[in-house]
Order: C-alpha cells, then sequence, then structure tokens
C-alpha cells in the first residue's frame, strides 16, 4: 500500500490519510505512529472504502512514521467495532480506544528492576533494617512492594540496596502466564450436566457460530458445566473468555478456576495496574492467554484465536455501560461471536426477557438445568406483609424474621439480609428545621456511611464530613438518620443478637479483589454469622451452610421510573433468595413487602417463575417495549442550564413526525444535575422493524450545538435516571 486511511482516537477529527514510506509494509488492521502538527498519534490502518471522507491528494499526504510493535487487529475484531459503533450511535474512533486500553502495551518488550537480597550485611543494623531483612527472606519485588511486604518506608530500603543488601534483578515484565491443563481434574457431573456439556462440547469442536442459553435454576452447576466446553476449546488451542458482571466475583471463580484447570485464567479489570493491563494484553494479542476472565470491558480486547465466549449471570444490568459507548456486553459479545464464528453461552438463573424471547424464537438454543446439584432442593420462599406485622416502632426487621434469624444462629447456620441500599441512611435532615443534606453536584441526596463517618454521594463521588449542627439553622445534635441502609441494619442486627458476627457485603466493604477474597474465605470457614449486603451478593457466591435469607424491602426496586422494574425486581430478589439452601440443609427465603399482591411478590412466592415471565412478556408486548419494540434515549447535558434547556427544546423542536415512531419530552432528566452539569432527556419508542439508529443520525445529523453541550444516544437503555 502506497497510502492508508487510519481510524485515530480523536473523533472529532474523523478517518485521517497517510502514505506508506519506501520499505514499510502495513496491512489493514496494523497499528501505527503518524505525524499530527507538532505532535505524533496512534492509528489503526483501516479499509479506505468502509469510511467516509473525501480521498485526499497524494501530494499533501504526510509519511507514516512507524508500525507499533503489536499484531494487527483482525477483520473480524475491526468488523465488530463497526457493528458497536453503528448501532449505538458512537465515534468509531471511541470504539477503538477501547481495544487499544492500554497505553503500555503498545511499547515493545520490556523489562523491569526489582530487588532481592543478595546475602550481604549493612555496614550499620538498625531495627527496622533487621525486621525488614528477616521480612524479605526469599521475596523478589520492586522496592515499593517490599516495603509494603516488610511494613517499612521505601527509604530503609533504598538504603540497603546502595549498600549491596538488595540487590537488582532484571526481569521481563512480559513473563509467560502459568499453562492451564484441560485435564488437571475430572469433576463429576449430575446427567442433566453431563447432557448440558455435551452439546457446548459439540459446538465447539465445530467451530461455527452458535448462541447458547444456558437456563438453570441457582445452585445448578452452570460453572462446572461450562468448565467442560471451556475444556475443549484448551485441547483445541483456542482462546476462552468469560465475561463476569462484579469484580467481587472474580476471586470465588479464579478459585473454582484454579481447582479444576491447575492454574489460573488471566484476569482483567479495572483494578489492575499498568504493568497488569500491559502483560494481560500482550499475552491476549500475541494467543499466549488461554482464558481471560473479565468486566465487560474485556470484550473488545484483540484476541488472537478466540474459540469460546461464556456470559456469566448474562442477565445483570451492569453488564450495560452508562458512559461513552454505551453498549450492553452481552448483545456486543453475540455479535462478536457470529463475526468470530464461535460458540456464545449466556448462562443465567433468571435469564433477560429478551434472551427468553431469542431462545423462544429459535434463535438461541435453550440448554437447562432444571434442579440443584447433588440433590439440594430450592428454598422455601415466604412473603411477610408489613402491614400486616410490622417490625417494632424504630426497627426495619419483622418479628418473623428476627425469629428465623435468633433460629439460624442457634443451630450454627448462616443468614443473609439483602437490601439493595449502601450507607447508613439514604437521608439525613435536621429534625429542628427540616434542611437536608444534598449534593452540591447532583440531584441528590447524601448518604450517610456511619461506619467511615462521611456523607457521600453515590453518583459523582462528593463527600464531606458530618457536621455536629445543622448547618441552616446551627441547632446542636438534631440531625436525623431517615430510612435504613445496610450499615443501619447491620447495627440492628448487633442489638438483636449481640453474640452474631456480622459482616457487611457492599461494593464500599468489598472494592477490591483482595477484599472480596477475604470476605469468602471468611463466609466459608464460617466465621460469619450474618451477611448484610446489596446485589453485590445476589449472584455467584455458594455457601453451603447459609440457610437463611431476608429480603429487607422487597418493594424498593418497583418505586421509580425503571421500565424493566418489575423484571429487575424479580430477578434480584430471585437471585438472592438463590443463595439459601444450597448445601445438604433446607433453605427459608423471607421476603417483606408492603405489596403481597403484586405480580412480581406473588410469582416470587409461588415459584412460579414462567407465569412471571408470561405476564411481563404480554405487558411488554402491549406496550410495544423490548423485545416487542425498540426505546432509545437522547440526552442533553451542560453546565449552563438554559444551554442545556435550549438544545433540548432545539432537538425537541425538529423531531420526526413518523408513524411508528414516538418522541417523549424534553422534559428535566429524574437526575437533573449530574456531577455538575444539567440534564434533559428525550425517550422514543419505536417499531422492532424501524432501524432507529438512522432515524436518530438523519435528526441530529441537522442540528448544531453550543461547545458546553453534550449530545450521547442511549440505544437500548437501562438507566432513566
Amino acid at each position: 500500500m502506497k497510502r492508508v486511511r487510519l481510524i485515530i482516537f480523536n473523533a472529532a477529527l474523523g478517518p485521517l490519510d497517510y502514505s506508506v514510506p519506501d520499505g514499510m509494509a502495513v496491512e489493514y488492521g496494523s497499528v501505527v505512529a503518524a505525524p499530527l502538527g507538532p505532535r505524533q498519534i496512534v492509528g489503526i490502518v483501516w479499509e479506505e472504502d468502509r469510511l467516509p471522507g473525501d480521498r485526499v491528494a497524494a501530494s499533501k499526504l504526510r509519511p507514516l512514521l512507524e508500525i507499533v510493535p503489536i499484531p494487527p487487529v483482525r477483520a473480524e475484531l475491526r468488523r465488530l467495532m463497526e457493528w458497536t459503533a453503528d448501532y449505538y450511535c458512537a465515534p468509531l474512533a471511541s470504539v477503538a480506544r477501547m481495544v487499544l486500553s492500554s497505553g503500555g502495551a503498545m511499547r515493545g518488550p520490556s523489562t523491569m528492576t526489582e530487588y532481592r537480597l543478595s546475602g550481604a550485611e549493612p555496614e550499620r543494623m538498625t531495627p527496622q533494617r533487621a525486621a525488614a531483612m528477616d521480612a524479605l527472606q526469599g521475596e523478589q519485588a520492586t522496592i515499593r512492594e517490599l516495603a509494603e511486604r516488610a511494613g517499612v518506608s521505601d527509604a530503609v530500603l533504598r538504603g540497603l540496596a546502595n549498600q549491596g543488601v538488595l540487590e537488582p534483578v532484571e526481569v521481563n515484565i512480559d513473563s509467560p502466564y502459568p499453562r492451564a491443563d484441560a485435564g488437571h481434574v475430572t469433576i463429576d457431573l449430575s446427567p442433566e450436566q453431563k447432557s448440558v456439556s455435551h452439546r457446548l462440547v459439540e459446538a465447539v469442536d465445530a467451530r461455527k457460530f452458535a448462541p447458547f442459553l444456558l437456563d438453570g435454576v441457582t445452585g445448578s452447576g452452570k460453572t462446572e458445566t461450562y468448565f467442560e466446553p471451556i475444556a475443549a476449546a484448551l485441547q483445541g488451542d483456542r482462546q476462552v473468555l468469560v465475561l463476569l458482571p462484579e469484580i467481587a466475583l472474580t476471586e470465588a471463580f479464579l478459585k473454582r478456576f484454579a481447582q479444576r484447570f491447575g492454574a489460573g485464567p488471566i484476569v482483567w479489570h479495572s483494578s489492575l495496574k499498568s504493568t497488569e493491563r500491559r502483560r494481560a494484553w500482550r499475552a491476549i494479542a500475541s494467543g499466549e492467554a488461554q482464558v481471560v476472565v473479565g468486566a465487560r470491558s474485556a470484550l473488545f480486547l484483540p484476541y488472537a484465536r478466540l474459540g469460546l465466549i461464556i456470559v456469566d449471570e448474562a442477565h445483570e444490568i451492569s453488564f450495560k455501560q452508562d458512559e461513552g459507548v454505551r453498549y450492553n456486553a452481552r448483545d456486543v459479545a453475540v455479535m462478536r461471536a457470529q463475526f468470530e464464528k464461535i460458540p456464545i453461552v449466556l448462562a443465567s438463573a433468571t435469564p433477560a426477557l429478551e434472551s427468553l424471547q431469542m431462545a423462544e424464537s429459535g434463535i438461541y438454543e435453550r440448554l437447562e438445568l432444571p434442579s440443584r446439584f447433588g440433590g439440594a432442593t430450592m428454598p422455601h420462599i415466604t412473603a411477610l406483609d408489613l402491614t400486616e406485622s410490622p417490625p417494632e416502632r424504630g426497627r426495619w426487621l419483622a418479628p418473623e424474621l428476627v425469629e428465623a434469624l435468633r433460629d439460624r444462629l442457634t443451630k450454627n447456620e448462616q443468614s443473609l439480609l439483602f437490601l439493595n441500599r449502601r450507607g447508613y441512611a439514604p437521608l439525613t435532615l435536621c429534625r429542628n428545621c427540616g434542611f437536608r443534606f444534598e449534593c452540591p453536584n447532583c440531584t441528590a441526596w447524601l448518604v450517610e456511611h456511619r461506619f467511615s463517618r462521611r456523607l457521600a454521594c453515590h453518583h459523582c463521588g462528593h463527600e464531606t464530613a458530618p457536621p455536629d449542627s445543622c448547618p441552616e439553622c446551627g441547632e446542636p445534635d438534631c440531625l436525623v438518620a431517615c430510612g435504613p441502609g445496610v450499615e443501619r441494619i447491620a447495627d440492628e442486627v448487633a442489638e438483636i443478637l449481640p453474640e452474631a458476627r456480622i459482616a457487611v457485603a457492599t461494593s464500599d466493604t468489598l472494592n477490591t479483589p483482595e477484599k472480596a477474597a477475604d470476605f469468602v474465605a471468611q463466609a466459608e470457614a464460617k466465621a460469619i454469622d450474618v451477611i448484610v449486603g446489596t446485589q453485590l451478593v445476589t449472584k455467584g457466591f455458594h455457601f453451603p451452610d447459609l440457610t437463611l435469607v431476608g429480603v429487607v424491602d422487597a418493594d424498593l426496586g418497583l418505586e421509580g421510573g425503571d421500565l424493566r422494574a418489575a423484571e429487575r425486581t424479580y430477578q434480584q430478589v430471585a437471585q438472592v433468595a438463590g443463595r439459601a439452601g444450597r448445601g445438604s440443609k433446607p433453605g427459608e427465603v423471607l421476603i417483606q413487602t408492603r405489596h403481597r399482591e403484586a405480580a412480581v411478590i406473588a410469582a416470587l412466592e409461588a415459584g412460579d417463575r414462567d407465569a412471571f415471565y408470561a405476564a411481563e412478556t404480554e405487558a411488554r408486548r402491549s406496550a410495544g417495549a423490548p423485545p416487542f419494540g425498540r426505546w432509545a434515549a437522547i440526552i442533553i447535558s451542560s453546565e449552563d442550564e438554559n444551554e442545556a434547556k435550549e438544545s433540548a427544546r432545539a432537538i425537541g423542536g425538529t423531531q420526526p413526525r413518523l408513524s411508528d415512531v414516538m418522541v417523549l419530552g424534553p422534559a428535566p432528566a429524574p437526575m437533573a444535575l449530574l456531577r455538575g452539569r444539567y440534564r434533559y432527556r428525550l425517550l422514543i419508542n419505536a417499531r422492532r422493524s424501524v432501524q432507529i439508529q438512522d432515524v436518530i443520525r438523519a435528526w441530529l445529523g441537522t442540528l448544531d450545538f453550543p461547545r458546553g453541550v453534550r449530545v450521547s444516544v442511549d440505544i437500548d437503555p437501562y438507566s432513566f435516571v
């Protein structure tokens, strides 16, 4: 090629043309360095006929500088990037940024310096030096990492290095990962599991696109079942991607994976250090990586020879990205499998209605695991009507639930209380003047976190210390916590059962894989009697001695304007109920509600999932809602309220007049102020046959907005705030 067209990371500039110097061999997908003004940028060589833009005269082209020493982006991934940008109305440059997400990986092979004890003695021995040398026997790491392990400052170890007590060692930071062994151990599967795993192994061996919905009740052994097709992919020298919705689930999965395959998979999530991201990215791109377990961003990594995709807990809304490119990893994963011509497994005990509909129509092949593994039975579920049996004044747990907690503690069994609300209380106000603590950047109250003594906004991260007196009227000792969060429930349990060992499990307390692993270890060792947690505990965890689940407020998810509220509530409560009775002891679930007659609660109590989904399907069908219709949202935001309002009016005033498209709004968003930006929304409802993306592009393409205004499109929205 004598000239190329590049996708670069700057969406405002669009594709750019360059010449190829003599002797430089580029191909489609090559990652290259190129000049842009006085700067140097990175771009991906793309097929010119697939990108818009006029052809620049050859005489005006600047030459490429070099080819970045990484494998080219394969055609299958390039087609996925194009599809994602087109479907979600996002710039291709923004999708490219997700693919080349590790800047460190762009550089060639690299080394770093680590240190270890040399055997020499320091010129002067101090207590700190002696303690450090004792702690670092057999250790090798960077100065900072060694200092953390020894519990001393960096300066102490640098002094030892200067005296030769610690010697430098050059190490390759791209060192190989331990290899997983498909035949490390064999797992005894039930006849149902064997039948399902055999079908999945067949699909892996066929090396064709095949989408599966693995629909198994909680505790049915879905993970062990899909380990078998993973083993088949490893035997065929193919890579596997396993998507998990939460980092907190990763450590438990890694432990089970290592037991089965003798080595852990490669992990990919936002908590990785830059050197870890570099090492993982390069191993994936080179084909060295065998199995990758990660959050949704792992979907866009440049796998060399992908052979299987697993989406675990595929119903989870955390697979939906709500900023930047607003993609749903579950749906994009299916498209990646289609482009790669490989099987994909969507595993869930409570599948999304869209997934069930795809199975009903025959597009997905449905594989079922209808019973629990090892003879365990599904828990007995009872709804507690709080209008008939309310908690004591000032408390939040009904008498029946309190008695059940006491009973389990007496039997040395574990209990779990679920409330999807972090912190101690969602609102703090002054009993004297009524002042409420609100976030200065968002339309939201500040949540009290009593454990860490702070008032925090869960939307923008703003924090402040709780004052001793009301900032409005100055009255001391007048601040009142309103409503319960998990910390308040934990306090109540501690008062009722002072001898109980209580753990609070939320994204605040389990915010690293290490903390999550420690929590799991304590629960498995029965060092915890009562777990109080948010949605983080509704999935993935397996504690055989957990026999009681209490849902503190089952009505919470039904409040607000979430168009999927009933489905989401059913999924959350059914998933958390599934934590009970997973071992040999029977489980019990008590659901506190003020609306026992609600269809969701009735279905949960009756254990009739099919009836709930049938009713929800008909409601969606009559409303033209997904999967029978299309939704999209347009979100307008600005730091200037009038600017946002006028831009929203301009969009609303030019809306398309189509018989099969309905536009609602513009209106202030429920979260009208978010991170200091004023927000307006329009919601679009269209028939399934409408190419809604084309309608939106044509609509917005005629408008210009002030520089401070952001207009974003959310196709298939899950959040309506």
